[in-house]
């Protein structure tokens, strides 16, 4: 071969593979960002899942009208954990090395999250929390950022006794899933008990299958407490609240309630109706002016039409925003560093504030809020069968925290359940 034909190949070899490298960054502009989720649609935990899933997929789609992330659009990858902690590890593993996710989101709820923290610690991968608690505690994962309203087991319980405390309460109660939510917190209620001085007067833990709770309500009645505080999962929750219209608490106890996921869940409000009135629980977002965040009010007007075509929660007040702000502050870190690499992403969301619906968030170093604010509200005037109250202000008046606070609690239990 003559040397000009030579030099021809030679620089056609060479603008071929100059081309090759030009074009491969734009290919890959095309591919989409892929954040990939498994979550409850079937099982105890599905109502919330549904709803959460709805609220991030509607991230997706705002995200992806204003052109997507670094010229890229955004595709979200959901599978079903089937409320059952046993598929996540299957799932996680899956949306990784099939999927080829490239941020992940965590399941809702504790139980679902905890097996698969180990995965991504080892990995090395972000992961961004959907109201767990504590999942993080001993793994110490440095690439964790929980959307929760608390941190730790003191900062979601010590709402309830400082309650407790302004009306003189000086007994408590316990009942506890025994699950590791459950008993997380209620672990941060009893420290909370033991520098306080108040006196325990009934505990009791109890199997997560346990349907019938009339035996329990008549122990608890029995020792005669000031407070009540109950750590249940959403069916366990409307037992509960069910035993307790059927038999009462007696006229000793002030405040009942505290940390009983499901009451905020629109068709278990709608369901338990009248019987909710009094009861003190913990809540993420409700509708008092005080939690009139930026952009929450138009997100929940289209959550609802949306929800309808869906048929999940209608209100959507619990989780839906957070799981949306979940996407807003992956928006924000993706946008400001131009880049998806997890570990970037990691060192932006320790160190920023993140601006979302519900409101500043930022982070202290075990990726829980670095100021935690779990609103604990009483349920007042409730009537049966009437899901649209629960859009009214008053309905779920805010005792605490003080930024928030829209009222002041009305006591004793059985006076406020009238």
């Amino acid at each position: 071969m003559d040397r000009s034909k030579r030099n021809w190949l030679s620089w056609a070899g060479a603008l071929a593979f100059g081309l090759v490298g030009a074009l491969a960054p734009a290919a890959q502009a095309q591919q989409p960002i892929k954040v990939g989720i498994g979550i409850a649609q079937t099982g105890a935990l599905g109502g919330g899942g549904k709803a959460a899933l709805l609220a991030l997929q509607m991230w997706v789609e705002d995200v992806n009208a204003k052109g997507g992330l670094l010229g890229r659009k955004v595709e979200l990858i959901a599978y079903d954990d089937q409320s059952n902690p046993g598929t996540t590890p299957g799932i996680y593993t899956k949306l990784l090395d099939v999927d080829k996710a490239d941020l992940l989101i965590a399941p809702y709820g504790t139980v679902p999250t905890a097996p698969i923290m180990p995965l991504v610690k080892q990995r090395e991968l972000l992961l961004m929390g959907n109201f767990s608690f504590q999942v993080n505690h001993t793994v110490k994962h440095d690439m964790w950022f929980n959307n929760a309203p608390w941190g730790d087991a003191i900062s979601w319980t010590d709402g309830f006794f400082k309650i407790g405390r302004s009306v003189n309460a000086k007994t408590v109660a316990f009942l506890a899933s025994d699950q590791e939510f459950a008993q997380n917190l209620c672990n941060g209620a009893r420290s909370i008990v033991n520098i306080s001085g108040v006196k325990t007067v009934y505990e009791q833990n109890y199997p997560p299958t346990t349907v019938d709770f009339s035996s329990m309500i008549r122990a608890v009645r029995a020792a005669k407490p000031d407070m009540v505080f109950v750590c249940s999962y959403p069916n366990d929750s409307v037992a509960i609240v069910r035993a307790v219209n059927e038999i009462g608490v007696g006229d000793s106890v002030k405040i009942f309630g505290g940390g009983m996921v499901g009451l905020q869940f629109t068709p278990i409000m709608e369901s338990l109706g009248s019987m909710l009135n009094g009861i003190i629980n913990y809540n993420s977002y409700v509708p008092e002016k005080t939690m009139e965040f930026p952009g929450v009010k138009d997100f929940l007007g289209r959550y609802s039409k949306k929800a309808a075509e869906a048929k999940v929660d209608p209100l959507g007040y619990y989780l839906p925003p957070f799981n949306y702000a979940i996407g807003q502050m992956l928006e924000q870190a993706i946008t400001a560093t131009k880049s998806v690499d997890q570990k970037t992403i990691a060192q932006y969301l320790r160190t920023h504030e993140m601006t979302t619906i519900v409101g500043p968030i930022s982070f202290g170093p075990d990726g829980e809020r670095a100021k935690p604010a779990v609103p604990m509200i009483q349920f007042r005037g409730i009537a049966d069968k009437n899901v649209e109250q629960f859009r009214q202000p008053g309905k779920q008046v805010v005792l605490y925290p003080p930024q928030f606070k829209t009222g002041d609690p009305i006591t004793p239990f059985e006076q406020a359940r009238k």
